[in-house]
C-alpha cells in the first residue's frame, strides 16, 4: 500500500469530545496500521482533501473500545485531510 500522511481530528460521535489529533501522522494504507474505517475511508483521496469519516464501531474499536478515551461500541467521527502520498 502507500505510504499516506496525514492530519486528523478524532471525536466521538456521541458528545463530541476530541479523544485524539495530529498535524502529521504517518502510516501505510491497507496494512493494517490503522482502523477498518481509516484503511476504507482514506482510499481515493487526493493530496490536499479534506473529507469527515463517520466510522462505526465495527470499523473502529468494537466491543473493546481503547480505554480510557474510547468507549466500547463508539462511532467515531474524524476530519482527515490528505497531505502527502509516498
Amino acid at each position: 500500500g502507500d505510504t499516506v500522511t496525514v492530519a486528523y481530528k478524532g471525536t466521538l460521535n456521541s458528545n463530541g469530545y476530541l479523544f485524539d489529533s495530529a498535524k502529521n501522522f504517518t502510516f501505510v494504507l491497507g496494512a493494517g496500521d490503522v482502523i477498518k474505517g481509516w484503511d476504507q475511508g482514506i482510499q481515493n483521496m487526493k493530496v490536499g482533501h479534506k473529507r469527515k469519516l463517520i466510522v462505526p464501531s465495527q470499523l473502529g474499536y468494537g466491543k473493546r473500545g481503547c480505554k480510557p478515551d474510547i468507549p466500547p461500541n463508539s462511532i467515531l467521527n474524524f476530519i482527515i485531510t490528505l497531505k502527502k502520498i509516498e
